[in-house]
């Protein structure tokens, strides 16, 4: 079969980007016009029926929008918006993406003026004299810049762009568009000769090696404390199916990295919680005595293994199965004795089929210890869940949402102390229910990230939960979701403070004053209520869900919970601040 050309009449190269993104399967766009991306935006029209452009009121919200997309769906999402405030107003999206491994584009320009390039003009961004240097900016935050400075390259550049975002470990990749690149047309006949996107889509990852599965599989069945820890890269390849299959079929505990939490039903009779320094004491406890340790997808940072507190991983006492598809990733923070490269939803497939037939009883031996540790240490049993306190403790509004949200809800997170609440405390119902900064942490997440979320599942209620300090960063994602008819949640931990600095170093700096978060949204046009009795917050929540439009419901939350309650003692003795 011959390879057809792209084009059989010539067309504007902007508005090819847009057929470059429909070819790929991307559905949303989410960014502001400006710049040269104008003319981007403005040929988005042509593929508005499968391609919609999502305009947000700031750049912060297109970037975690964009990285969430990504991290849900495995297509990259797509943020646009002129160089400079793509750079400095949507770097937390671009951050996470490349820590988190998300699939992502920026397009995005050089703010140029041609023919005067080099008397520096207002915004270039081409490194010249008297500009700032874009490629060189943007090469500290991607996995890599793509520069198209001729028509031909603007479409070209754009198809290379989603092939390295989707390729090996995912990552964001920006597009730097030149004035005269998205100025011109393109042809047939043009050369280099342009050609349908789908050749550009990397073909699907390879199988782990078969003789390393099956030694893998080996070294798992004769564990006799076997555990799984379950990362983001879980999520990345959307293996929530293999692993729940795996971990049954082998009678597996899974406990997850704060960045994995969602992966894995938390009600499921295999589960633990999270691990590590804000971790469940009985998820701690399990991999604490395993003597094999399977991890997937997880990079095993210091914060997920208690600053690498040998009572929790060590591998002179325990085997390690790691599984990445990244090859630098491989024996990274621990040694592994088997290293299994590939995707993360396949490699488990690969490991369910070489034991499942070799497992008998493994289930109900796995179910066994899980019972017991839950039994010694407790699980998702805090007394805080029913305490009338007023201000209300964070466990009584966690405990809330635990008991009426359905069992489908999307929970998205912000950054700070009620994030480690979050973590400890609430427990998903469902995998693919929790949602939450994997690699940088950045205030101001919960709000894009639930809009972003709602997007791509549309049917599930979505609840974004964050601080006063972090919602007042992204507040104006509810404008965009009156615009954009995105109905979410949002759920506000008010205590009048940054609670993670107060309780990490003293008042100084970290207080705000009293805000009704609350009358702020009905001024937008949502609906909002203010809870001050935990009573309240049940009707507040079951009324929520079946608003049609964005809902806050700003909860006066007490400071008598500090995160450093629920740090593990295994971290608090490791920790370099000890030493």
């Amino acid at each position: 079969m011959t390879v057809e050309r792209m084009l059989t009449e010539e067309e504007p190269a902007a508005d090819l980007v847009g057929r470059v993104l429909q070819e790929a399967g991307i559905e949303y766009v989410f960014g502001i016009s400006g710049g040269h991306t104008g003319r981007i935006v403005s040929g988005l029209r042509k593929y508005q029926n499968s391609l919609r452009m999502v305009l947000v009121r700031e750049e912060s919200l297109a970037g975690v929008m964009a990285e969430v997309y990504g991290r849900l769906t495995r297509r990259p999402g797509v943020m646009i918006g002129q160089g400079p405030w793509v750079l400095g107003n949507g770097l937390i999206g671009t951050m996470e993406a490349f820590l988190s491994s998300s699939p992502m584009l920026l397009l995005t320009d050089f703010s140029d003026s041609p023919p005067f390039h080099l008397h520096a003009p207002y915004q270039q961004a081409t490194g010249d004299y008297g500009s700032w240097d874009a490629r060189r900016a943007f090469s500290g935050v991607t996995k890599q810049v793509v520069q198209a400075l001729t028509p031909i390259a603007a479409v070209q550049g754009t198809q290379l762009a989603i092939k390295h975002a989707l390729s090996g470990q995912c990552g964001p990749v920006a597009v730097l568009f030149a004035m005269d690149s998205l100025s011109g047309t393109v042809g047939p006949d043009s050369q280099p000769g342009l050609y349908p996107t789908r050749y550009y889509l990397p073909a699907p990852p390879p199988a782990a090696d078969a003789a390393r599965v099956a030694a893998a599989a080996q070294a798992l069945l004769a564990a006799q404390r076997p555990v799984v820890i379950a990362g983001n890269g879980v999520r990345i390849a959307q293996g929530y199916d293999q692993l729940a299959a795996l971990a049954e079929a082998a009678g597996l505990p899974v406990v997850t990295t704060a960045a994995g939490k969602g992966c894995f039903a938390e009600t499921h009779s295999l589960a633990l919680g999270v691990f590590g320094t804000f971790g469940t004491e009985a998820a701690n406890a399990c991999v604490a005595e395993a003597d094999l340790v399977l991890a997937v997808g997880t990079k095993l940072g210091p914060s997920d293994t208690a600053w690498e507190n040998r009572d929790l991983l060590d591998p002179t006492r325990q085997t390690f199965i790691q599984i990445d598809i990244e090859p630098r990733n491989a024996s990274w923070t621990f040694p592994a004795e088997h290293v299994l490269l590939g995707d993360a939803a396949q490699v488990m497939q690969q490991i369910h089929d070489a034991v499942v037939q070799h497992a008998a009883g493994r289930r109900d031996a796995g179910k066994a210890r899980v019972a017991r540790w839950r039994e010694q240490k407790g699980y998702f049993n805090s007394p805080g869940y029913f305490a009338d306190d007023q201000p209300i403790l964070p466990q009584r509004a966690i405990g809330e949402l635990m008991r009426h949200l359905p069992d489908n809800a999307i929970v998205t997170c912000d950054a700070g102390e009620n994030r480690i609440m979050m973590t400890h405390f609430y427990q998903t119902k469902q995998a693919g229910g929790f949602l939450q900064a994997a690699g940088s942490g950045p205030m101001g997440f919960a709000i894009p990230a639930a809009l972003a979320a709602k997007l791509v599942h549309p049917d599930r209620p979505v609840v974004a939960v964050c601080g006063d300090g972090g919602f007042a960063m992204t507040m104006n994602g509810l404008m965009t979701g009156i615009e954009q008819d995105i109905p979410i949640i949002n759920v506000v931990f008010n205590n009048q403070a940054l609670g993670w600095v107060l309780h990490g170093g003293g008042p100084f700096a970290a207080e705000f004053a009293d805000f009704d978060h609350a009358a702020i949204a009905r001024a937008m046009g949502c609906q909002g209520v203010r809870v001050t009795d935990p009573a309240a917050l049940g009707p507040a929540l079951r009324e929520a869900l079946n608003a049609r439009v964005p809902t806050v419901i700003d909860v006066r939350t007490s400071l008598a919970q500090s995160f450093a309650d629920i740090t593990s003692p295994l971290a608090v003795a490791a920790s370099p601040r000890r030493r």
